[in-house]
């Protein structure tokens, strides 16, 4: 006992005896002594001018060193200076062994960093060159045995025992850093940098205060930031934790359109390094209306993450948060819309892949609903999403009165300018670069669509696209009555991208169809069309110049609505019985029954040769082509008159005209209006002319045959009544019957 007493009291002797040699020496020593010292080893290791101009002090209880008024200037330029910094050590820890930081203040801290025109910063002329180049200082104290322990030993050696670390006070307070780029003209300065924490312990949380502003010219952009929360750190620094996060952001500058914007955050956080796990609780973000919450966690930090929480975007106005954020409004033609969006949705799959369950997205009244999927290796992009109905043409910029007034004179400026507008110039449709990264799989529903007026009901499509290989495998609906089918191959891996294009329409009912579409009513019947294209190329016009294929169609009881072919064909037959038509009311369409034909496809040239269509008392054939470039159609086509087409009698139907074809043309330019397209040809009615003077022959030849055939029989008569007699005569004249006709 007496021993252990007597080793109690040497060790105490000597702690007292440590104490008062550093409170002596503190008492004795003046460090502003040392001044001339310290600037002169600093200028002759490095390049930069040390300047102290307040005083150096320091303490005992608790051990600290205090510094006011340094600078250090680097090519008589200021490179770094500060107001004030004290560091005091807790004595009583030191002699625990448990070392204790009291206090840290760092107050005026003001750094100029600077890039010069060729790039070279000047923090790397710090150093003298020798020294740079060396590692060692330019007095050569360094010894060349001198070895730095390796980076693996000392994790060794840190691993061995928790790290035990401890600050009572930190405080850096009017901090300013400066940065100039001379090659860019960009610089940025963060300014105003404070920061407040106390009860820095390892293994228990701690407040922090942080706050700073942050200036950038290019662009002219400032952000004011005050971020609060309690920080945590286990002592093998594998785990962390935030929490109680709050943090306001206020923005403001040309990204904004010199408007003021705020955005927070909010929120919890945990990581563990060891066991590769991250949790975020309860996180926040809002940017001006708009706001954002999710909570998820991660396991894995490598290339196979698995992924689990929420993630929820409240309802927000599109068109207010741009105009929060000074951006351009966007204008549409209903503007109503954009003024309600969000997205929620759970977020689950296995590693590796980040899976969006029950995701629902809200567009103003319509409502989306399905499950998305992202690889992370691959990209790989999946998509599964069903909606209820939309509007596009809501969505469109207004048409403007200019717009109108443009629309409604194009014609009429088109055919009097002897020049036409020169095009914008032609860009590539389709970032191909991209579409051969694509990896996706994509199936969309919707039950109702509006677009350029058009209404279509029960959309389904389905895309795929890996390796350069876009294919729209489906994409089908019901429109007008009917419905119809799609499919495109898209190869785009060549630079000359290949298309093929299939298509099928059933039913559709063209006249509310072309009145919704273009405000057009020239045609009505229920339409079917099979469409079978091929064509390469990444631009319209190249697409048009190569495309080859078919497109057979057929309308089944229709009508031309703004054309009467009857009475085209009554003034041809009027001309040939040489008289004129009477009536006055033929009205303004023609009925049809089974109107069909092919058009074959070649570049921008649409040729038609077998054009039929059963009318009223007449027959319809035609041929021509339609020249998409030039918007222009050429057609001959024919009225085979077979049975009464009319009651008016100039347009009676005799035998002269019966089978005769009346000429009609369609030319023009088919954006115009469509009814002044067709006509009746007089250029070629003079054919018909013939066709009914061969008839008039033939009728003649055939009424002087049966007049002597006539003639011949009354003869035979007479002859068998004088030589047999009257009743006799009669039985005989019977069995004649039919022997000249």
């Amino acid at each position: 006992m007496k021993a252990l007493r007597y080793l109690i009291l040497a060790i105490i002797g000597i702690i007292v005896l440590v104490a008062a040699a550093i409170a002596i020496a503190i008492a004795v020593i003046d460090p502003n002594d040392y001044k001339p010292q310290i600037e002169k080893a600093v200028e002759d290791n490095t390049n930069l001018d040390l300047i102290l101009d307040g005083d150096i002090g320091w303490s005992f209880i608790p051990l600290g060193l205090e510094l006011n008024n340094v600078e250090a200037k680097l090519d008589d330029q200021s490179f770094v200076s500060l107001q004030q910094l004290i560091a005091q050590l807790d004595f009583w820890s030191l002699i625990s062994m448990s070392p204790r930081v009291n206090t840290f203040v760092l107050d005026g801290l003001d750094a100029n960093l600077s890039v010069d025109k060729q790039g070279n910063g000047n923090w790397t002329r710090i150093m003298k060159e020798d020294a740079a180049a060396t590692g060692t200082p330019s007095d050569g104290s360094a010894q060349a045995g001198d070895t730095a322990p390796t980076p693996a030993a000392a994790a060794e050696e840190g691993a061995a025992e928790p790290l035990n670390f401890n600050v009572e006070n930190v405080q850096i307070s009017n901090a300013r850093v400066h940065y100039d780029d001379q090659a860019t003209g960009q610089s940025v300065t963060l300014d105003n940098f404070a920061v407040n924490a106390r009860d820095i312990t390892l293994g228990q949380a701690f407040p922090l205060d942080l706050s700073f502003r942050v200036e950038t010219n290019q662009p002219r952009f400032a952000v004011d930031a005050a971020i609060s929360a309690e920080l945590g750190a286990n002592e093998a620094l594998n785990e962390f934790a935030i929490a109680n996060l709050d943090g306001t952001f206020d923005m403001n500058g040309e990204p904004f359109g010199d408007k003021s914007v705020q955005a927070t955050l909010g929120g919890s956080a945990e990581v563990n390094l060891e066991n590769e796990v991250a949790t975020v609780s309860g996180f926040t973000a809002s940017l001006a209306d708009l706001k954002l919450r999710t909570d998820l966690s991660v396991t894995g930090f490598g290339d196979q993450p698995q992924l689990q929480g929420k993630l929820d975007i409240a309802a927000f106005s599109l068109k207010e948060l741009l105009e929060a954020l000074g951006q351009a409004p966007i204008d549409t033609a209903d503007p109503e819309v954009l003024t309600r969006m969000a997205l929620a949705t759970d977020i689950a799959g296995p590693a590796g892949t980040v899976a969006l369950n029950g995701l629902k997205i809200t567009l103003d009244d319509t409502t989306f609903q399905g499950d998305a999927r992202y690889g992370i290796s691959n990209g790989a992009i999946g998509l599964n999403l069903q909606g209820d109905k939309i509007n596009a043409d809501r969505y469109l910029p207004p048409a403007s009165e200019e717009d109108a007034a443009a629309q409604g004179s194009a014609g009429d400026s088109q055919s009097a300018s002897s020049s036409p507008a020169t095009p914008a110039e032609e860009t590539d449709l389709l970032p191909l670069d991209t579409l051969r990264a694509l990896i996706m799989d994509i199936n969309l529903g919707l039950g109702e669509l509006i677009v350029s007026n058009l209404t279509i009901n029960e959309i389904q499509s389905k895309i795929t696209a890996n390796d350069g290989l876009l294919k729209v495998n489906q994409f089908s609906g019901k429109l007008y009555d009917g419905s119809f089918g799609a499919n495109v191959t898209l190869d785009a891996r060549s630079d000359n991208p290949s298309w093929v294009i299939g298509s099928k329409v059933n039913s559709v009912q063209t006249l509310p169809l072309l009145q919704d579409l273009a405000e057009m009513d020239m045609l009505s019947g229920g339409a079917n069309l099979n469409v079978d294209v091929k064509t390469t190329g990444n631009r319209i016009s190249a697409l048009r110049n190569n495309a080859n294929g078919l497109v057979s169609f057929n309308l089944a009881e229709g009508q031309f609505t703004r054309m009467n072919l009857t009475r085209m064909a009554c003034q041809g037959i009027a001309l040939a019985n040489q008289e004129s038509l009477t009536t006055s009311d033929w009205g303004t369409s023609t009925p049809f029954n089974d109107m069909r034909g092919t058009l074959k496809i070649d570049g921008n040239t649409l040729n038609n040769t077998d054009l039929v269509a059963s009318l009223a008392g007449m027959a319809l054939e035609g041929d021509g082509t339609v020249d998409m470039a030039a918007s222009q159609l050429d057609y001959e086509l024919g009225l085979r008159i077979v049975g009464e087409i009319h009651r008016d009698p100039a347009c009676r139907v005799t035998e002269y005209v019966k089978n005769a074809v009346i000429p009609v043309e369609c030319r023009g330019n088919f954006t115009e209006d469509p009814a002044g397209l067709c006509s009746f040809d007089g250029s070629r009615f003079r054919d018909t002319l013939k066709d009914m003077a061969a008839n008039a022959a033939k009728a003649k030849a055939k009424e002087e045959v049966d007049e002597a055939k006539q003639k011949a029989e009354e003869k035979v008569k007479e002859k068998l009544e004088e030589k047999l007699g009257e009743e006799a005569g009669s039985k005989v004249k019977d069995a004649l019957k039919g022997l000249f006709k």
